[in-house]
């Protein structure tokens, strides 16, 4: 897992490079963000994948890796607006915001490592595409726990299912690359 441990940390420091940079640009405006705001998007970036993985025309010069690299970016943002809350105005600065999307990547690639011991690292046999049919499916969780104003019986809170969509968008980056 060394290997998968280093190549998490390449396909994060790209995606963290992108957000720091968007942060000086932008400053924190994603901070008024809602919940399923934040869910939306990154169902919007996973239905764009999904049709190019499918062979529609794309008009659009963005990339699937640069869809996957958004998934991840928002993903963040989602976990960072659950532990601090929806601010009314931006209220971060970048170093700020580093340091809260560093904490949530670690705890997001403990947990990686964790499933990665468990399971044996089975997501290197999957397809891209079966990566991206589970993060639409983590998305219509959330949008269901969304619905039900956060009550859940026996499921998992919209945390763990954002944790999982940036680990799987993870992956799924790295086996885009590694078959480059």
């Amino acid at each position: 897992m060394g290997n998968t441990s280093q190549q998490f940390d390449d396909v994060i420091n790209t995606c963290r490079d992108l957000f720091v940079k968007k942060m000086s640009d932008y400053g924190s405006a994603w901070r008024i963000l809602r919940l399923p705001s934040l869910t939306d998007q990154i169902f919007i970036k996973a239905q764009r994948i999904r049709s190019l993985q499918h062979g529609k025309a794309q008009k659009i010069a963005d990339n699937i890796e640069g869809e996957f690299i958004g998934i991840i970016n928002y993903s963040v943002m989602a976990l960072i607006q659950l532990e601090k809350g929806i601010a009314e105005q931006p209220d971060l600065d970048v170093k700020e915001a580093t340091k809260l999307y560093d904490q949530v990547v670690k705890a997001t690639k403990d947990l990686m490592e964790n499933k990665n011991h468990d399971y044996g690292e089975a997501w290197r046999e999957m397809r891209v595409s079966s990566l991206t049919d589970l993060i639409l499916q983590k998305l219509l969780r959330v949008k269901q726990i969304e619905n039900n104003q956060g009550q859940t019986q026996v499921s998992e809170g919209v945390d763990a299912n954002y944790q999982d969509m940036l680990n799987y968008a993870v992956f799924a980056l790295i086996l885009i690359t590694e078959s480059k």
